[in-house]
């Protein structure tokens, strides 16, 4: 059996995903090593991998995205702290190439520098992207912004004003910052876009599928939608849950703080008179003095899993993360995105008919209020994106797919 060395960035939203694949590929026989954010590496050597941590300068790089005013703004300051962890997760792979000798590598795709190395190293090589890549696709509108495909000739001309004005800006000027990156960390030749980075890998296999997702014809094979692959920790749900009587709702935060603390507020307030029971997970640990119904219950933490097998609704921040798995339990969703890919979760939300969107400009208790009424109406919707995700293939798919990549790059 082979040895595969797995690096991510320093995000659980990340890591899940990646870990459900990686215990599916440890199950078929292979030795995993893995480079991880620091916090979680006990968990995943309780999974049996051999795990360390990330250089620990990588996580002193704030994620800091969420101060952006505009989505030109917010393009570039993700693609100057990729390329900022780049030169530091470029070697730190580099490290673990040289003590492992692994057979193959898989990079997540927020480690750009990482990825350069893998593709400097022609070891057979998979990227991992539990989020939907910004790859150009036929018919689909620039990426960031969080619209809805075209329909009609005014949104073919909203698409191509967009691109002028804002991705394509974005994307001039960035180049030169990731051309660098990559020169510097693994002395590779220049790329042309960022389209053209993530076009790269042998294999990219991405943790979305339809009918979440939008269709893409013209994705050519190597990059595959395999479903939903998130590993969860086998905590045990608290005692206070099993005491809690009626309907549901969960509302979630990012596990990266990106400031969307205003998410809790206004699901708590807004639900304070439903006949629901509020449970808000808030791992960025930032209260700031939000004063709780007595309906409602905020914690870091507590299993998703244990409350949506009994929510009728989730209120997220648009992480692919949570939302797939409300979503994989047939459970509707209100998305509030806040940043970052989430624009673009809440607007397939809305493509497939399985939740509400509620803009952060627009944030109100009332509108959540209203939201999650309209929500509670889509569980067909939510149930079609389950079955959608069941025959993807999930983790077990995913770790097929590898394991034919290696053996094709092997010859």
């Amino acid at each position: 059996m082979a040895t595969i060395a797995a690096y991510t960035s320093p995000a659980i939203g990340h890591l899940f995903p990646i870990a459900g694949v990686l215990q599916e590929l440890q199950r078929r026989g292979h030795r995993i090593r893995l480079r991880t954010l620091s916090s979680q590496v006990r968990a995943m050597r309780q999974l049996g991998f051999d795990a360390d941590a990330i250089d620990p300068a990588i996580e002193q790089i704030e994620f800091d995205d969420w101060h952006a005013r505009t989505l030109l703004e917010g393009l570039k300051r993700t693609a100057e702290i990729f390329c900022s962890r780049g030169e530091l997760d470029g070697p730190d792979l580099q490290q673990l190439l040289d003590e492992a000798q692994p057979d193959l590598v898989i990079t997540d795709i927020n480690t750009w520098g990482a990825a350069a190395v893998a593709e400097r190293a022609r070891l057979p090589w998979v990227a991992f992207s539990p989020y939907t890549p910004a790859i150009v696709s036929r018919g689909c509108p620039p990426y960031g912004a969080g619209l809805r495909p075209a329909v009609d000739a005014a949104g073919r001309l909203r698409d191509a004003l967009l691109e002028r004005t804002v991705t394509g800006v974005a994307v001039r000027l960035v180049m030169p910052r990731i051309n660098g990156m990559r020169a510097k960390v693994a002395g590779l030749p220049h790329v042309r876009s960022v389209d053209e980075m993530q076009r790269l890998p042998p294999l990219t296999l991405v943790t979305t599928a339809e009918p979440l997702e939008y269709p893409h014809d013209d994705w050519e094979p190597r990059l595959r939608m395999v479903g939903p692959t998130s590993w969860e920790p086998p905590v045990a749900p608290p005692a206070w849950l099993a005491g809690v009587e009626g309907p549901l709702v969960l509302v979630t935060t990012s596990s990266e703080y990106q400031g969307d603390t205003e998410i809790v507020r206004a699901a708590v307030h807004g639900l304070r008179d439903e006949p629901v029971t509020v449970v808000a997970t808030m791992p960025a640990r930032v209260r700031l003095g939000i004063d709780v119904p007595g309906n409602a219950r905020i914690v870091d933490f507590v299993p998703h899993s244990a409350v949506l097998e009994r929510a009728v609704c989730a209120v997220t921040h648009g992480g692919m993360g949570v939302t797939q798995k409300a979503l994989g339990l047939g459970v509707p969703v209100v998305v509030v995105p806040w940043g970052r890919d989430q624009h673009e979760v809440a607007a397939r939300v809305e493509h497939a008919g399985c939740g509400v969107r509620v803009n952060r400009g627009q944030l109100t208790p009332e509108r959540v209020r209203d939201a999650v009424r309209r929500a509670r109406r889509m569980r067909a919707g939510a149930e079609a994106v389950a079955a959608g995700f069941e025959a993807a293939g999930g983790a077990a798919r995913a770790a097929e797919l590898v394991e034919e990549q290696l053996a094709l790059q092997r010859r």
